[in-house]
């Protein structure tokens, strides 16, 4: 059965949604970036770390990871950062 969302992968990185993890003290360097950008398409790409084996079992009821899917967590302050350029629904 097809998914009723797929992700796009022709989709291209076109603006960071809040401000960079330098900016907000979440980073000493390149290699340790989490961040938000809204793709070409209007999605969505999070860069965070990787916690979907800590997370797995702890997950609330009804909630599920696909195979191909992974659970990143982000800093708080960067989401609330990000608030201004994410649009009201």
């Amino acid at each position: 059965m097809p998914r009723a969302w797929e992700a796009d992968l022709s989709a291209l990185f076109v603006k960071r949604l809040g401000k960079s993890a330098e900016e907000l003290g979440n980073s000493q360097g390149r290699e340790q970036c989490p961040d938000i950008w809204q793709l070409s398409n209007g999605d969505v790409a999070v860069i965070g770390r990787d916690l979907t084996d800590d997370y797995a079992s702890r997950l609330p009821v009804g909630v599920s990871l696909a195979a191909d899917e992974r659970l990143v967590v982000i800093p708080g302050n960067m989401l609330i950062a990000a608030k201004p350029d994410i649009p009201d629904a």
